[in-house]
């Protein structure tokens, strides 16, 4: 129940986003409000709530503690949320006080209000333990690394006895006569998600990712207060979620609700770099024509690959427990075993920094990865839009922006954190020249704005039915084929009904240009470069090969 100017209504408020980027320092700020009637979207509202009495921001499709709502659209609405005035007056002081004095609190120091997400802390360096750890890993002598750097070994004794520093003319040589280590990290996007107020999924469809409509699978949902999701190939990789079309009872006529979330969602990520390839296009330009179309980042991860081995979760895992680690997140989490692997989790949403055995998860599910280990960045809200802030409207370069936040809020030392340098006014700064790091994490974050952030597409995920057949299958086949039962499966395979999924997943492996840029090119209006014409001729090769019906 909730008033609406003077009028009590049955309906049930629901947080639908916001309609402005920069949060953290308004005091008042302009959401969107669905109000929610026998679970469908009844009408919106864009009302202008104090920030210190919403407090966190809710998830998109959660409800909303909204009493009542006053104003017009010319005026502009207001809301005012049940809370008690005790309650609102105690949070507004320590609110207030934490925008205006930020606090140390021991082992974690909040950023709560704070408007930047990285602070001006030492920029990490190559050290002597780092440069040890390299040679160790590269399975190389002192001698042998001189040798092939082509410099004295002197030098080399001299820097990992600590009586010499690291030049930067010395980390380029290094990494130029071993181009591995200059790809042993890697940043790619994970999860990207954006809303569209304006649009529908068709519009998405067409107008942002430009890819063939008739390769998405439409069905209905609920999640996410929508009514029905268009899925790429069937399959949950790229989906799009909006309000079905529906006849108005009064006037007979067919309406259509805007509003639409873009899900592109791990290996989906990989495969839409394949239709940004296939447009002359990268992440940087979506994103910018994204703005364009008002849409709003709700999240984004961003994904540090470590295919060298050189985090080893069993050691970060045993840091955890003993406390050899910095956070600026009261809240951490451990999970998994030696066996399937170890996940450690540091804060909770808007901003998590979760690192995990990628190689493990990934072999648990049959597939194969050169990741060992990942650490991942999973950014909501207000935090996914300040990245991208920075990266399109500030100049930087991503891989950047991702590792000053990740040298930011975490840190992994060699030994235990005494107690009473966590009562430090600059605990941080105090714990970087007194206590030793560890000497892995250390040289992640110091290799980590050398790396490159890369798009690898991939292909599309009908190699998880293969892997599944090849595992699981095959043996059951291979013992009837030898029983003399061969040709009742080969019938059954010719004469089977695919389901909707299934067909679509097999029009968009048989078609391997997914995008509509195809009829672009051959108008010659895009340059593409060798890779895109090599997708184009397979494109060709297949459609001659399989007589498409489409």
């Amino acid at each position: 129940m909730i008033t609406i100017n003077n009028e009590p209504t049955a309906y049930t408020p629901i947080f639908l986003g916001t309609t402005q980027h920069s949060l953290r320092l308004s005091l008042e700020i302009l959401i969107m409000v669905g109000m929610k009637l026998n679970d469908e979207i009844i009408e919106t509202y864009n009302v202008t709530v104090s920030a210190i009495e919403l407090g966190q921001l809710p998830d998109i499709g959660s409800e909303i503690a909204i009493d009542e709502i006053t104003g017009s659209e010319l005026s502009g609405f207001k809301a005012k949320l049940k809370q008690s005035d005790a309650k609102i007056q105690n949070t507004a002081s320590t609110e207030l006080e934490k925008l205006v004095d930020l606090k140390n609190v021991g082992r974690y120091q909040l950023l709560k209000g704070q408007k930047n997400m990285t602070q001006e802390l030492n920029v990490p360096t190559l050290t002597n333990d780092n440069l040890i750890l390299m040679r160790q890993m590269l399975g190389v002598t002192q001698k042998e690394l001189s040798v092939t750097m082509g410099i004295n070994e002197k030098t080399i004794r001299r820097i990992e006895n600590k009586e010499q520093g690291i030049s930067e003319r010395f980390v380029n040589k290094l990494l130029a006569v071993y181009p591995e280590l200059a790809q042993i990290i890697e940043v790619q996007f994970d999860w990207v998600s954006l809303t569209f107020p304006d649009l529908t999924s068709k519009q998405v469809i067409d107008d942002m990712l430009r890819l063939q409509d008739n390769l998405f699978l439409e069905r209905p949902t609920s999640q996410n207060f929508y009514t029905r999701e268009m899925a790429f190939a069937g399959e949950k990789n790229i989906y799009i979620q909006d309000f079905a079309p529906f006849k108005n009872p009064e006037t007979q006529a067919i309406e259509q609700k805007f509003g639409t979330t873009l899900y592109l969602t791990g290996k989906g990520t990989r495969l839409f770099e394949k239709a940004l390839l296939e447009q002359s296009m990268n992440w940087r330009n979506f994103f910018e024509k994204a703005r364009q179309y008002r849409g709003h980042l709700t999240r984004l991860d961003i994904a540090i690959n470590d295919k060298w081995g050189l985090l080893n979760m069993n050691d970060l895992v045993k840091a955890v427990q003993e406390k050899r680690f910095w956070s600026k997140s009261k809240s951490y989490a451990v999970h998994g075993n030696v066996d399937d692997g170890w996940t450690v989790d540091f804060g909770k949403s808007p901003f998590v920094i979760r690192a995990y055995d990628k190689h493990k998860e990934q072999a648990n599910k049959g597939y194969d990865t050169d990741v060992k280990t990942r650490v991942e960045l999973e950014l909501h809200q207000d935090k996914a839009e300040y990245v991208l802030d920075e990266w399109l409207n500030h100049d930087k370069k991503l891989v950047d922006i991702t590792f000053d936040i990740l040298y930011t809020y975490l840190w992994f030392t060699d030994e235990p954190i005494d107690a009473q340098k966590l009562k430090s006014d600059k605990v941080r700064e105090v714990i970087e020249q007194t206590v030793e790091p560890m000497p892995a994490w250390s040289l992640l974050t110091a290799l980590g704005n050398r790396m490159k952030f890369v798009r690898q597409p991939k292909k599309q995920s009908v190699e998880r039915i293969e892997k599944w057949v090849l595992q699981s299958v095959v043996p059951s086949l291979a013992v009837l084929k030898k029983t003399g039962h061969w040709h009742e499966i080969i019938e059954a395979i010719n004469s089977v009904e695919l389901s909707a999924e299934h067909q679509k997943l097999v029009e968009a492996n048989l078609v391997n240009a997914i995008t509509q840029a195809k009829s672009v090119l051959h108008q010659g209006n895009i340059n593409f470069d060798k890779e895109k014409e090599k997708y184009d001729e397979e494109t060709a090769e297949f459609e001659k090969k399989a007589n498409l019906p489409f």
